[in-house]
């Protein structure tokens, strides 16, 4: 994914569902809802940590959304763990930070309604899948601009 940007290319039946969560009669319910995202998202994000070359920037803990970045000594950046998660089936997107910030490339792990702790682990899986291949690489391979990543 180049940018943060929405591109409003999937349909509202989710954000229709979502809003009606909200406004629905039942005292909690969004609450649990949204403790279940964060739920996982802590879980994963904790995982994640474990694996041992990626750094947490956030946890998960105050919105089900966390960003990591590849540790100090990998030898592969958060490009080639997209593209890598790409090929398995998975869609991580990995971007650059702002103007003044640019050194610092994260991947953004949203964990939504309906991303549950099986897909989570799943997930994991498919990352502990590709770490081979990333940690044989002697150097980064794919650009910010994604020069060797998927195209459409």
């Amino acid at each position: 994914m180049a940018t943060f940007a929405l591109n409003f290319s999937r349909p509202g039946a989710q954000v229709v569902a979502q809003y009606y969560t909200f406004i629905a009669p039942w005292p909690g319910r969004l609450r649990s809802v949204q403790q279940a995202s964060r739920d996982v998202a802590t879980s994963l994000a904790a995982a994640i940590a474990d694996l041992g070359p990626f750094r947490l920037l956030t946890r998960g803990d105050e919105l089900p959304v966390f960003a990591f970045t590849t540790g100090e000594k990998a030898s592969f950046n958060v490009f080639d763990v997209s593209r890598r998660l790409k090929e398995r089936g998975c869609l991580v997107p990995a971007n650059t930070f702002p103007e003044n910030r640019e050194d610092l490339a994260v991947l953004r792990v949203v964990c939504r309604n309906g991303f549950t702790l099986d897909l989570a682990s799943m997930f994991l899986n498919a990352l502990r899948a590709a770490m081979p291949e990333l940690e044989r690489q002697t150097s980064p391979t794919t650009s910010p601009g994604g020069a060797t990543a998927f195209h459409h």
